[in-house]
């Protein structure tokens, strides 16, 4: 009995070839190839909803927002310059449709998200994970819109202060101003919280 042996390629190779992949498909989506802007879009796809939810944190919502940055994205296409700066552009744009969303939003009547807790909970570890999350969500909310983004982006989407800097088209010194304003709110409000247990 022969056995087929196969060539281990390291995954340096693989993550190379699967960049110019990309590279070339965001270059053929510039140019107007419709095809080659859907797959390229759709890579990003999971990490555009992350930051939309995390921005939004409802479903439609993000929903909504992903929907508009792809629009906004066909439409401006051939503005972007270099292909492999695609994930970067559309993530820019996203940011611009969430703030979009949030300046409308406040001028409607927000649904309290406290509405949505009953009282005949089973669990009172359930109970407790919510408040603490309604308390954190509550927090960010009250937090400027240029300071929660950076924190979304820092805490939640694990990026550097270089890379957000670069995604907001700003200094990275007013991102590391922002970041820092934010986090002694936040301190200041949930650390006040946390000494009430």
């Amino acid at each position: 009995m022969e056995r087929e042996f196969t060539v281990y390629e390291p995954p340096a190779a693989l993550s190379y070839e699967h960049a110019e992949d990309e590279i070339m498909l965001a270059a053929a989506a510039i140019q107007g190839d419709e095809e080659a802007f859907l797959r390229r879009t759709e890579l990003e796809r999971k990490k555009l909803y992350a930051i939309a939810y995390s921005y939004t944190r409802h479903q439609a919502n993000s929903l909504e927002a992903v929907q508009e940055t792809v629009c906004r994205a066909w439409q401006k296409r051939r503005t972007l310059r270099e292909p492999r700066y695609w994930s970067t552009w559309l993530v820019r744009i996203l940011i611009r449709v969430c703030m979009d969303m949030q300046r409308k939003q406040k001028r409607e009547t927000p649904v309290d998200d406290s509405q949505l807790v009953t009282e005949k909970s089973n669990s009172k570890d359930l109970s407790d994970q919510l408040v603490r999350r309604m308390t954190i969500e509550g927090a960010l909310d009250r937090l400027d819109a240029k300071e929660r983004m950076v924190v979304v982006l820092k805490y939640y989407r694990d990026m550097t202060l270089s890379e957000i800097a670069l995604l907001m088209d700003k200094p990275i010194g007013s991102v590391k101003t922002w970041l820092h304003k934010a986090l002694i709110k936040l301190r200041m409000e949930l650390g006040q919280w946390e000494g009430d247990e």
